[in-house]
Formats: C-alpha cells, sequence, structure tokens
C-alpha cells in the first residue's frame, strides 16, 4: 500500500507512534535531538500523547493529525512530537501535571505547547479542527511577539511542577497505626456505592489495588461491612458489561453507575491486576463466580494477548470496524436482538432474562450491552430449569455468539510488550494458580518469567521497559522493577526455585544503586542513567496501577523476610514514614501502601516447609487467603536464611516463624494454618 505522507515515525516499533506516520504533519519521536533541534530553530515544541487503544486519540487524528490544512500549520510553526504514554510513562507524568495545573483536568489525547527544551505554557486534551488551529496559530504568535511572557510562565510552571512533586522531610514520626487506619477507613466508606459496588459516581474504573488492600483489611480487622462491600463490587463487575462476558476480561471502565457500558478497549494492566484480585477474593470465600472470572480472564488473555513467547501485548483497541466499515467503539462486542435470536434460536428466551436483553441491558441506536443482574437460581427458577441445565444452555449460548463475534472485524491490537505490565500479569497467573491450581497457570507464568529475563534484562542487571520484534530500546522505570520483583517472589513461593528469589534481590539492589533518593528515603521512577526534563519523579500515589514506590516498599518488606535483611525493612519502614501524612486524608490514594500498615501493627509470619512432601503442603497452605504470610521450601538442605538447619532427612515438616523465631514444626499443614489464622475461614 502507497502512503501519500510518510514521517518519522516510520521508524518506531509502537503501535501507536506507528498509527501516525502517514499523517501529513511531520511527526518526530521524542529524543534529546530532537530538543536541541528546536532550541537550534528556536521554535516551540507542540507535543501531544496518547496510546493505541485510546478512542478520543483517533477522533483527534482524523480531525486533525489527518488534515493537510492543520498539519501546515503544524509543521511551519513547530516541531511536532508523539509520544506513546505506555512507552514513555516518565514523560507523560510531566506533562500530564502540567495540564492538570493550567485547567484542573486531564486525560488522552494530551496535548501540550513547550519552549524548546521542554518547559510547557499551554495544555490541553480532545480538541476540535477550527478550536485547535486557532489555539496554535495564537500561541506560535503570543512567542514571537513577546516571548519574555511566555517564558516567564512556563518557568514558573516547571517550579510547580518540581515543587508539587517534593516530600516534605519527617523526623522518625510514629508508623500508622490501626486506631488511625480505621477513623481513614471509616471515612472512606462514606463514598461506597453499597448497591452496585465501586463509588458512589461515574465512570466507575474498577480499581483493583483499592479492593485488593480492603479485602485485606476485611479479613484482618473481621470488618464485615466491608466485606460486604468488595464482595458486592466484585459481583456486579463481574456481572457487569464491563466484563466481556462471552470471550472473558474486562474493559478500562463503564461511563454509567451500574457497571453497564464500557469504554471498550481491554489493557493488560486492568486484567492481570484483576486476576490477582479475583483469585484471592476465590481463596477467602470460594464463590465460583470468582473462579469462572479468573479462569475465562486468562484464557482471553492466552487467546489475545499472548505471543508463541509467553509475553504479553499491551492492549485491545475500544474501536473496530461496523457493518459498514466504519471504526466505531464497541463494534466488536455489542449486540442486537435480532441477530441474537437469529444465533440462540429456541434458547433464546432464556439467554434474554439471562443477559438482560431488555431496557435494562439496552444501550443506543438497538444495541445491547450484555448484563446480568440476577443469579442462576433465579432464572432457572423462571424458566423451570435446573442449575445444571441452565449452565448447560447459557454455556451453548456463549460459544455459538462467540463464534459468529469471531467473524467480524477484530478490535486492533497494541502488540507491544511492556515490563512492568507483564508483572502484573505473571503476578496474576501466580496468585491464579495458587488458588485454582491448574497447571498450564504455572506453565504461562514461567514461559513468561523465562521470556522476560532472557529478553528484557540488560547486561548491566538492569531492566529494558519495551520490547517488540527484537527490539528493547528504552531503559526501565521503576514500574518495571518493581512489578517485575513482585512477581518474582510470587514466583519463587510457587515454585521454591531460589533463582527467582535471587532475581528479585538482584534487581532489587540495582534499584538501590540506580533509583534510590536518599534525601526523600524513596525511588526515583526513571535510573540516574536516564535524563529527564524538569525533574526525576517520585511516584508515590496509587492510581489504577499501584505507584511504584508502594509496591517497592511490599517487595522490601517481603524480601527481608526472605533473607533476613533488616535494612530492607528499615527502608520499607522508612518509606512509608515519608508518606503516611496522606493516609487519612487520601486513603484510597494510598491503598496499597496501607498493606504496610497491616504488616507491622498485626503479626506477620514466614512459613518454612521442609522435606519431601513441601509442594503437597505448599499447594495446601496457598489454597487458603493468607496476605500476611511469606513462603519458602526445599525438599533437601538449604543455605537460604528462612530454611538453613531446618531440614531433617526423611521428615516433611512446617515452621510458622515471626521475625525468624519460629514455633516447634508440625506435620500437618492444616495445624500451620490453625497457628496462622485461627478465625478468619468462619468468617468468610
Amino acid at each position: 500500500m502507497t502512503h501519500k505522507y510518510t514521517n518519522a515515525l516510520i521508524d518506531e516499533t509502537s503501535p501507536y507512534l506507528l498509527q501516525h506516520a502517514h499523517n501529513p504533519v511531520n511527526w518526530e519521536a521524542w529524543s534529546p535531538e530532537v530538543l536541541k533541534k528546536a532550541e537550534k530553530e528556536n521554535k516551540l515544541l507542540l507535543i501531544s500523547i496518547g496510546y493505541a487503544a485510546c478512542h478520543w486519540c483517533h477522533v483527534m487524528e482524523e480531525e486533525c493529525f489527518e488534515d493537510e490544512e492543520v498539519a501546515r500549520v503544524m509543521n511551519d510553526r513547530f516541531i511536532n512530537i508523539k509520544i506513546d504514554r505506555e512507552e514513555r510513562p516518565d514523560i507523560d507524568q510531566i506533562y500530564m501535571d502540567a495540564v492538570q495545573m493550567m485547567t484542573g483536568r486531564g486525560g488522552w489525547p494530551l496535548n501540550v505547547v513547550a519552549l524548546p527544551d521542554g518547559r510547557p505554557f499551554w495544555g490541553g486534551t480532545y480538541v476540535k479542527k477550527e478550536d485547535w488551529m486557532k489555539v496554535l496559530n495564537q500561541l506560535s504568535d503570543l512567542y514571537e511577539e513577546d516571548p519574555g511572557k511566555v517564558t516567564d510562565y512556563a518557568r514558573d510552571l516547571a517550579q510547580g511542577i518540581k515543587e508539587i512533586n517534593l516530600i516534605p522531610p519527617h523526623e522518625n514520626p510514629d508508623l500508622y497505626d490501626k486506631e488511625k487506619l480505621a477513623a481513614a477507613v471509616a471515612k472512606w466508606t462514606t463514598f461506597f456505592d453499597m448497591e452496585m459496588g465501586g463509588y458512589k459516581r461515574a465512570p466507575k474504573f474498577m480499581m483493583p489495588g483499592n479492593l485488593d488492600f480492603l479485602l485485606h483489611y476485611a479479613w484482618a480487622e473481621n470488618d464485615i461491612q466491608t466485606k460486604d462491600y468488595v464482595n458486592l463490587t466484585l459481583t456486579k463487575m463481574a456481572y457487569g458489561g464491563v466484563y466481556d462476558h462471552l470471550g472473558g476480561g474486562f474493559a478500562r471502565y463503564s461511563v454509567d453507575t451500574k457497571w453497564h457500558v464500557p469504554h471498550f478497549e481491554k489493557m493488560l494492566y486492568d486484567n492481570g491486576q484483576l486476576v490477582s484480585l479475583y483469585a484471592k477474593a476465590y481463596a477467602l470465600t470460594q464463590d465460583p463466580l470468582y473462579r469462572k472470572t479468573v479462569e475465562e480472564t486468562i484464557s482471553f488473555v492466552a487467546r489475545e494477548l499472548t505471543n508463541e513467547n509467553g509475553a504479553f501485548y499491551s492492549s485491545l483497541d475500544a474501536d473496530s470496524k461496523d457493518d459498514s466499515g466504519k471504526l466505531e467503539e464497541g463494534a466488536f462486542y455489542v449486540w442486537k436482538a435480532e441477530e441474537l435470536q437469529d444465533v440462540l434460536a429456541d434458547d433464546f428466551p432464556v439467554f434474554k432474562d439471562y443477559y438482560n436483553i431488555n431496557p435494562y441491558g439496552f444501550w443506543e441506536e438497538g444495541k445491547f450491552v450484555l448484563i446480568r443482574n440476577k443469579s442462576e437460581m433465579e432464572i432457572a427458577k423462571m424458566h423451570g430449569l435446573t442449575i445444571d441445565e441452565l449452565a448447560r444452555l447459557i454455556r451453548s449460548c456463549k460459544e455459538r455468539l462467540f463464534e459468529r463475534r469471531e467473524q467480524r472485524d477484530r478490535p486492533r491490537l497494541d502488540d507491544k510488550i511492556l515490563a512492568s505490565w507483564n508483572g502484573l500479569m505473571l503476578k496474576g497467573l501466580v496468585d491464579a494458580y495458587k488458588t485454582v491450581g491448574k497447571s498450564s497457570y504455572l506453565e504461562m507464568a514461567l514461559k513468561n518469567a523465562n521470556f522476560i529475563s532472557e529478553h528484557m534484562m540488560r547486561e548491566d542487571g538492569g531492566l529494558y521497559h519495551n520490547h517488540k520484534e527484537g527490539r528493547s530500546t528504552i531503559n526501565g522505570y521503576l514500574e518495571d522493577y518493581a512489578s517485575i520483583i513482585d512477581a518474582f517472589l510470587a514466583l519463587y513461593e510457587v515454585t521454591f526455585d531460589k533463582n527467582w528469589l535471587k532475581k528479585a534481590e538482584s534487581l532489587t539492589e540495582y534499584c538501590l544503586q540506580n533509583h534510590y533518593d536518599e534525601s526523600s528515603g524513596l525511588f526515583f521512577f526513571t535510573s540516574r542513567q536516564d535524563e529527564f526534563v524538569i525533574r526525576r519523579t517520585l511516584e508515590t500515589m496509587d492510581n489504577v496501577i499501584p505507584a511504584s514506590n508502594s509496591i517497592m516498599a511490599k517487595n522490601l518488606f517481603y524480601l527481608s523476610k526472605h533473607l533476613y535483611n533488616t535494612a530492607y525493612e528499615d527502608t520499607a519502614i522508612n518509606m512509608m514514614k515519608a508518606v503516611q501524612g496522606n493516609f487519612s486524608e487520601d486513603i484510597s490514594g494510598y491503598a496499597n501502601w496501607l498493606h504496610l500498615v497491616l504488616f507491622t501493627q498485626n503479626p506477620f509470619y514466614e512459613v518454612a516447609l521442609l522435606g519431601p512432601d513441601n509442594e503437597q503442603d505448599r499447594s495446601f497452605l496457598q489454597q487458603h487467603y493468607l496476605p500476611n504470610t511469606i513462603m519458602a521450601g526445599s525438599d533437601s538442605e538449604s543455605n537460604l536464611p528462612l530454611l538453613e538447619k531446618r531440614f531433617v532427612s526423611g521428615e516433611t515438616l512446617i515452621y510458622v516463624c515471626q521475625k525468624g523465631s519460629c514455633k516447634l514444626p508440625v506435620k500437618v499443614a492444616d495445624e500451620a494454618l490453625g497457628q496462622i489464622q485461627p478465625d478468619q475461614d468462619s468468617f468468610f
């Protein structure tokens, strides 16, 4: 296929950047050389940030960046830079903060006009063609006529960008305690939607990190209200249209309050974390809905987001072509009643009630998004079926509809591989293996971990952030190290292969040498080896993905228990002290940190399993929800600190320890379980 235009993005590997490679705009990828070029020519930078699955990014491309009239203005007056936010989260963080400071809101596409050195002075999100051309001409004219005014504003804004990321010093305050935590959680509950789950607002994001902490808190503190809220939310999410009932997996969020109509893009980072969350909830409740959600989501990832080497791709687009060949959000996933009747024939009446092909499930323009709001028992009773008969009928309906759906034009795939997101999915597979026990999940996890080790590790012991078509071009960020360390530690605990523990330790040491900030006690997002614009970010607030520092603090705590390394634990505690002043004011933004509060305020156990039957005992224990426990094991002598001098030939022994001090060993796994969690099973 020949193209009228081709720009410098043609040499990139990011699918998002390649989507723009044939725009008439003279796009370039972010690099120090491009900034030097802008300074040499004294041209403003026009920086546009998005990602491949972003619906409004596609809309703005069609309206503005594919338009020759717009392109002339952009090319004549600016150096134009396109950034994939998923490849360059370090740059995205800076300009997102800038736009939020200027406008009070953010989102993608994120568009910024900056001085040649990268300091921004204007920003916004989606802009229509006429407004876009108008604002670009005005900004360019202003810079030509009054550059001092622009430079002064950019200088002040850059100072603000630095200041909002400063961590004030703490003078060894007392650790955040359970009394403060209970008060903060009580305040948090006032935002909970106790009818539909999530928060009392739309759109609704799933926020797996928040729910993961609340699950831990409910279990640790016997909090029935919080337990009920978590279960309600997990059930409504799995019932909702935000979940793909035919193919498995979750979309990013719902635009309404009942989890019905999603923003249809499907992201690896959501699904990896949600597999972990539902696996843990299944371990605690044994709810078959949670197990089914885990299994179907992993099937989706294996089928649609996994390459032949076991690496995981990034996302599926929200948009796909409808019957008329036009790109439309959700076209691949939604149904009209007539098509459902055609495919399902006599089974349609039951399916209609099960998935609400009625006003409750209606979206727009005659289209329905499948959503549940009744249990199997209610539907079976309505139609005079047994539960087993209903299950067989619905399974048959779903198989036929899935086959029909496969004939549609598919959403576009973002096939770049990101270390951080692969770590999240790897951890999800390990958590699923623990609780569901399918060996295929461990096989997937090991294949992915080996891919990361072989293709995303640098010669100096660090990580790459990205990989595509055999190329890794971007040095790892803290988020990459944090999620991979977390996943490798989890993998060690289900395999007892100490190589994964050693890899986790080695990556941690790399972070301490290249990312640690002595003054704050936290870790910089970017390595000291890499250049940065305006500031080197300290990421501390949890969002849809927990902050890299909060994951890193937990990693250090876990490693301190595995390796008896008190320096690691001291670092983790000091990290928590650096940010705990924010916990009560913004608890949802620090939820992943709060596990450390429970770890330090409640008993935390190290479990050593030694002997020929250690695998059987590990499997039994890990089928239970044990958030306050790490495990190590071996079928022979080991020099790992937790296992050393505890092996007895011919016997399988389980030691339950706290801070290296162990109770007398037991030979029955159920007895060890009783020492760890005497009451919680009956609570749930």
